[in-house]
Formats: C-alpha cells, structure tokens, sequence
C-alpha cells in the first residue's frame, strides 16, 4: 500500500541513521520499526535480565596475595624478554 507521511525533523533522522547503519533502504526500516513498535506487548519476547554467577575464587598454595603485581610484573618481563630472544634467533 503505497501512502503519503508527514514525518518531524528527528523521526526523519533517526530513520536515515537506521537506514544508514543497517545499509536497508527507507521501505525497510519504516516497515521493520512500525512492526516492532505495533506489536501487542504480549507478544513481544520478554528480555531476560544478565546475571552474574559468582564463584569463590582460591589462590594456588604460595602465591602471596600482596605481591600479585608483582607477580603480574615478572610473567611480563619473562614474556618480553622471550619474545626478544625469538627476534634474535630468526636474524
């Protein structure tokens, strides 16, 4: 059905910003969004809300829990200093 709006100045740029990043022509967007917003709410899918899981988290006997930077610090270093030694042996 073909029909003739009046759309305001935002609708009209929030459609050329959909159409734009969904790369849809304007026939599209307006049908996609109309369906959407038209839907009865009951049968609209319900968004389930993110939970997190937490877990208790141990450390490995002998890791010290005040030194953990620099423990962060040294598996750094090791990682660079190999990482230097393979550019050398492949010269």
């Amino acid at each position: 059905m073909r029909t003739t709006l009046t759309l305001d100045p935002d609708v009209v740029r929030m459609i050329e910003e959909e159409m734009h990043r969904a790369r849809k022509p304007m026939k599209q967007v307006v049908n996609q969004v109309l369906r959407r917003g038209l839907e009865p709410a009951a049968r609209k899918r319900a968004i389930k809300p993110y939970r997190v899981r937490p877990h208790e988290a141990r450390l490995v006997a002998g890791v010290d829990r005040g030194r953990l930077n620099a423990l962060a610090d040294d598996l750094e270093d090791r990682a660079v200093l190999d990482k230097a030694a393979r550019s050398v042996r492949h010269r």
